[in-house]
């Protein structure tokens, strides 16, 4: 299944800019996250590339995330868009590119810029590539066009307030991974009482409980720090455990708490 392919935790860099976003990946990579998550539209692609290359880990232990941004996605525009995504970063592939959002007004074509993604493949510019941001009838425009077995994941919103479950359901009967962006709602979700009292149960944080939940449900998971305190923490949700108890007290917060829906980007959501 495509779950195997994706790793379960990764680092963001979304809202990461200039020395920041160095600084956070460098961090990161220090502490032993091997996943980074970029992305064309984020600006900081060279900034990425730039701490892996100064890291000294080897480019064979990373796995590498961008995401091409609306404007490339014509067919005539794609594949170079990567290419220029991949000298920022310093790279000669990455390891997942995804779709970033539904192209605005259906622009262009599900199948047009899926057939290029899979051409990106086919050349070696991407080792698996993905969508971020699809609903089901995106996903089943995407399936399509190059079969579920070549979608390896889709990048969606997903927290305690917003548990996706409908497109998790669809895309988990395909074979293909949910990444869990803003696992955290913000910091919203950090500020729960049930949270707070799972995490006391466990002594652990707040932030480690609502990672590791997303997790034992099957989500990848890459928060994204600026603090190396924070990084360190988030880093330790891989070792905790939560019991069913805990995890039918996590599945209660859903409360269609949407943060991210951009006008003109935004399907219309399931």
């Amino acid at each position: 299944m495509n779950n195997s392919k994706i790793p379960p935790f990764g680092l963001g860099t979304f809202r990461l800019k200039g020395q920041a976003a160095i600084d956070s990946v460098a961090t990161g990579l220090e502490l032993g996250y091997r996943a980074v998550d970029t992305a064309q539209i984020y600006g900081n692609e060279a900034e990425v590339g730039q701490a892996i290359a100064e890291s000294g880990v080897a480019r064979d232990a990373l796995f590498v995330t961008t995401k091409i941004w609306t404007d490339n996605y014509a067919a005539d525009k794609l594949v170079a868009s990567l290419e220029d995504s991949l000298e920022k970063l310093r790279t000669d592939h990455a390891d997942l590119v995804l779709i970033h959002w539904p192209s605005p007004g259906g622009a262009v074509p599900v199948a047009e810029f899926m057939g290029a993604l899979a051409e990106a493949k086919s050349r070696g510019l991407a080792r698996q590539i993905g969508v971020s941001n699809f609903n089901i009838a995106l996903l089943r425009e995407a399936i399509a066009a190059v079969g579920a077995e070549e979608i390896a994941t889709n990048q969606v919103e997903l927290h305690p307030y917003l548990q996706n479950r409908k497109v998790a359901e669809f895309a988990s009967s395909h074979g293909i991974a949910i990444t869990s962006y803003m696992t955290l709602g913000y910091g919203a979700v950090l500020k729960d009482p049930v949270i707070e009292r799972i995490a006391a149960a466990h002594g652990a944080t707040p932030a480690q409980v609502t990672l590791a939940w997303a997790m034992q449900l099957g989500h990848a998971v890459i928060p994204s720090s600026t603090q190396r305190v924070n990084l360190e923490s988030n880093l330790r949700a891989q070792q905790l455990r939560l019991g069913q108890e805990d995890m039918a007290q996590m599945a209660a917060l859903e409360r269609n708490g949407r943060l991210v829906s951009p006008e003109g980007l935004a399907p219309a959501w399931d």
